[in-house]
């Protein structure tokens, strides 16, 4: 099991994203994502994705705000909990990330980028300020083929 924290910076109409270019044995590779990354010990949702946006960006966040839990399953990968973020507010100089290429992206954009099939349901749901929500993602291979969102299985793309 994975505990993870992910984190999309909005400025007006654009939202910070990763591009994952520069891991090996990336489960991500070539896909764009927000920051983030795995739980340390003892650490809240809040403080990892504290650290993770400091780690990955050089940004600390100063507004920020809990959207929603996303839980992965998969025939691939151990089963991920992810909490999912987003920040209105940070201070601080932008750093180059050693996991890929940071970009600021027109939200009417994402969708036409690399992305995982689930991801484009929660960016769906943080473009309608959906009210804390959970949703569960089940992939076989890179194909999502099962979602459901605050228990309820839904119709999706795929």
């Amino acid at each position: 099991m994975i505990l993870s924290t992910l984190c999309y910076l909005e400025r007006g109409d654009e939202y910070l994203m990763l591009h994952r270019v520069k891991k090996k044995n990336d489960a991500n590779q070539d896909k764009w994502i927000g920051v983030g990354g795995k739980f340390e010990e003892g650490e809240s949702p809040e403080e990892c994705i504290l650290r993770e946006t400091k780690e990955e960006t050089g940004l600390t966040l100063t507004e920020y705000r809990y959207r929603g839990l996303v839980t992965f399953v998969s025939d691939c990968w151990p089963t991920e909990y992810m909490h999912l973020f987003t920040a209105s507010g940070w201070e601080g100089t932008p750093i180059p990330c050693t996991e890929g290429e940071l970009a600021w992206i027109k939200k009417a954009e994402l969708l036409e980028l690399p992305l995982w099939e689930g991801d484009k349901i929660f960016l769906r749901l943080l473009d309608t300020d959906e009210p804390f929500f959970s949703l569960k993602l089940r992939y076989e291979g890179e194909r999502l083929v099962f979602a459901a969102l605050n228990g309820k299985e839904i119709s999706y793309e795929g």
